[in-house]
């Protein structure tokens, strides 16, 4: 009888340490787009980019437009809502033609819904035509935003 009891005691210590090993591993990234992050926690996604002439202190557009002026700074704030230890942010802003006006990468710690601002600005002017702003979170195309520049 005692060695049953035993048996059972092995037995039941072995499922809970192959339980326990299997919540401790580390789970796969969460595969929603625009979302990164670990199953069972937090994820970060960004969930509106934005464009536009003017940008207020907490980094949301306050002059939206997606037509611009030669001379005007190019603004965009990209929302991010969720959590996360760390996150890159990147910006890459194209001319109609494919060629790479600009790009900027930020680094946030996100805790919850959070704006990153990235703008554009060319003292000489911005060349009349259709361009770009294409953001990436860790490394993933997550939103694209179509924008004009018109002659004044």
């Amino acid at each position: 009888m005692m060695l049953h009891q035993s048996r059972k005691v092995s037995l039941s210590l072995c499922l809970a340490s192959i339980l326990l090993m299997a919540a401790c591993q580390e789970k796969p990234a969460d595969s929603t787009p625009g979302t990164t992050g670990t199953a069972g926690t937090a994820a970060v996604r960004v969930s509106d980019v934005t464009l536009g002439r003017a940008i207020g202190t907490d980094k949301s557009i306050s002059d939206r437009t997606e037509t611009f002026r030669p001379s005007d700074t190019i603004y965009a704030s990209v929302a991010t809502d969720g959590s996360a230890q760390s996150a890159t942010l990147r910006a890459v802003w194209t001319f109609e033609d494919g060629q790479v006006v600009d790009q900027a990468t930020h680094t946030i710690v996100p805790t919850s819904r959070e704006r990153t601002e990235f703008h554009i600005s060319k003292p000489d002017g911005w060349p009349a035509g259709k361009y770009k702003l294409e953001v990436f979170l860790n490394d993933r195309s997550v939103e694209t935003k179509n924008f004009e520049v018109r002659a004044q």
